[in-house]
């Protein structure tokens, strides 16, 4: 992959722990996702990495919430590729809790390759957990999208390539500078991205004020962007954002560096899917 591929902008509207309260314009409501993805398509987003949330606004992994989206996308004719999280925030941490809405009408599935640290819970994938979760998205032709926060998740990945488990190509999204992981630093995600296996495309997301470096960086080095207010709920210091703000950030940066935008089926094809 070069500099001369198309860029893929993924837009993650809601995560798991923006609340009304840190940003009154973080979607929370099945109709406020769905607003805000169809919004971020328009703009030249061609992924949307979806959570849910429950009729209190916690995070959940609950298939009927997942299908809701996916249904009003689908009436609404949005073409955009849909990514379901399948974290481990949204509740319970069993296969068939965090695997529940792998039967749906979806394209990409995340899938985080190990265990590591949030502010205040570990977030915990057992090998197990892991192999199970992987062996229902390609059973249900669901491509995984590998999140990586440090540099043991990609050699996880290798050791699940030669296990059989994988299959190439891989796609990584490379999370950087989250509490208790790989600080959002130039050196650290160069070393992550020239460990990753050869073949693999790549996305970055840079979490708070790591945003632009990393996602700058990521541009100039070949690979996409993912932003959104699950990433930063500040476009500047001081300045709430929205995720159709930053998403035209992220168009302002790509035309100076000279990237060009996927559509969603351009996406598809860089992603294999």
């Amino acid at each position: 992959m070069g500099k001369k591929d198309k860029l893929i902008i993924t837009i993650a509207p809601t995560g798991n722990v923006p609340t009304k309260e840190m940003n009154p314009n973080t979607p929370i409501t099945t109709d406020e996702i769905v607003e805000d993805i169809i919004k971020c398509r328009e703009l030249g987003a061609s992924i949307a990495h979806i959570h849910v949330r429950d009729e209190n606004g916690e995070p959940t992994c609950d298939r009927e919430r997942y299908k809701e989206i996916l249904d009003k996308l689908e009436e609404k004719n949005c073409d955009i590729i849909t990514q379901l999280s399948t974290g481990a925030r949204g509740g319970g941490n069993t296969i068939e809790w965090r695997g529940q809405m792998l039967d749906l009408n979806a394209e990409m599935a995340s899938l985080s390759t190990g265990s590591s640290n949030f502010a205040t819970k570990v977030n915990a994938n057992s090998f197990d957990l892991i192999k199970e979760l992987a062996d229902k998205m390609y059973t249900n032709n669901i491509k995984p999208e590998l999140e990586a926060f440090d540099l043991g998740m990609i050699d996880n990945a290798k050791i699940l390539v030669k296990e059989g488990v994988l299959k190439e190509p891989l796609h990584f999204n490379l999370v950087m500078n989250v509490k208790g992981s790989a600080r959002g630093t130039p050196k650290n995600l160069l070393h992550m991205i020239e460990s990753l296996p050869e073949g693999s495309t790549f996305t970055v997301s840079g979490i708070g004020a790591s945003q632009v470096p990393m996602l700058t960086m990521s541009m100039i080095m070949g690979g996409h962007t993912r932003t959104g207010l699950e990433d930063t709920i500040l476009y500047d210091k001081g300045v709430i954002a929205t995720n159709t703000m930053l998403v035209e950030r992220i168009l302002g940066l790509a035309k100076e560096i000279g990237r060009e935008i996927a559509t969603p089926d351009e996406a598809r094809r860089i992603l294999g899917l």
